[in-house]
């Protein structure tokens, strides 16, 4: 068994079995924590691993990785003390404007973040901001939708990965831009919610600087044997809190001079 592994292959492939049906079914499962109390990080990136290539063998594309938990407030808040990582498949990405059936997720909430589209492979241990920089062919406006396929109450970390990070799905817009056209610690945003700010930040917020968390992502990848591809989409982690969602809201991100991304829930 892996080092820092308490589950065995059988018992983490039916976890990933378990949760895929959840995202099928649109259903949540009970807290894994509770079945599995010796559930550990390791056992949960596994749990995640299986679900991506069972993903893959029924015909998603993988098209890049979501960083979740980049903020100081959202790390006290489930008791660790660095980020965490999910896969996007294709069928995740959403047009800006587009109309949302909210029921196609669970425990609907929705966070404003910036998404790096990388013309080169980065590739841990030992990568840094300055690689990231390098390697990225533009930056993008995007919210984050998130999906708990697991109950909210008593949620940890290890249910969170497990989960695939809980990643829903992102909607892209605004105006894309070269990594060096703008002070990226610097773009900031305003969430609406049917017109009304709901919550406002910085990018400078995501480890003071949102190309840190890709860089973090490059490094936890080649712990688990991985890497990130050219042409892989990677967001950045949120800077502001998740804001929850109804059917018949309308969410709108504005990025000032990047532009805005927007979407309807129904």
């Amino acid at each position: 068994m892996t080092a820092g592994r308490t589950l065995d292959d059988a018992a983490v492939t039916a976890i990933a079995d378990e949760l895929a049906r959840a995202e099928t079914d649109r259903a949540t499962v009970p807290l894994l924590t509770a079945r599995h109390p010796g559930m550990t990080v390791e056992d949960a990136y596994a749990v995640q691993n299986m679900w991506r290539r069972r993903g893959i063998e029924a015909g998603r594309r993988p098209v890049g990785r979501k960083i979740g938990l980049t903020s100081k407030v959202m790390q006290a808040a489930t008791g660790i003390t660095e980020p965490d990582y999910g896969a996007i498949f294709a069928d995740m990405v959403i047009e800006n404007g587009a109309v949302i059936d909210h029921a196609r997720f669970s425990n609907v909430r929705v966070e404003v973040e910036l998404a790096f589209v990388l013309r080169e492979g980065l590739t841990g241990p030992r990568a840094t901001v300055f690689d990231v920089l390098r390697a990225t062919e533009y930056v993008v406006p995007a919210l984050e939708i998130l999906s708990s396929r697991i109950e909210m109450p008593g949620r940890t970390i290890v249910d969170t990965i497990s989960d695939n990070a809980a990643m829903g799905a992102m909607v892209h817009g605004g105006r894309p831009v070269a990594p060096d056209a703008v002070d990226l610690r610097w773009v900031a945003a305003l969430l609406h919610r049917n017109e009304a700010v709901e919550e406002s930040g910085v990018a400078a917020a995501v480890l003071g600087h949102p190309a840190a968390g890709v860089a973090w992502l490059a490094n936890k990848l080649a712990q688990h044997g991985d890497a990130l591809e050219p042409g892989e989409i990677v967001l950045a982690g949120s800077f502001t809190r998740p804001v929850w969602i109804e059917p018949g809201d309308t969410v709108l991100a504005d990025y000032r001079e990047l532009g805005t991304v927007s979407c309807r829930f129904v």
